[in-house]
């Protein structure tokens, strides 16, 4: 059985889980390299590596 809390997010689960558009997680994708993992079409994302970028500081960088 897969474990819910670690499965991978989409592009409209990450950005409601950070509070911002899912415009701003595509931004973020390409200039502020936001750990994404492209499946087919598809951005994916694991919550921990996405808390870890938040943490690093790199959301906030101009």
């Amino acid at each position: 059985m897969v474990d819910m809390a670690d499965r991978w997010l989409s592009i409209s689960e990450i950005s409601q889980y950070l509070g911002v558009s899912n415009d701003t997680v595509y931004k973020w994708i390409e200039q502020k390299e936001l750990p994404a993992h492209k499946i087919g079409r598809l951005w994916k994302f694991k919550k921990d590596e996405v808390d870890e970028w938040v943490r690093s500081g790199k959301a906030a960088e101009k």
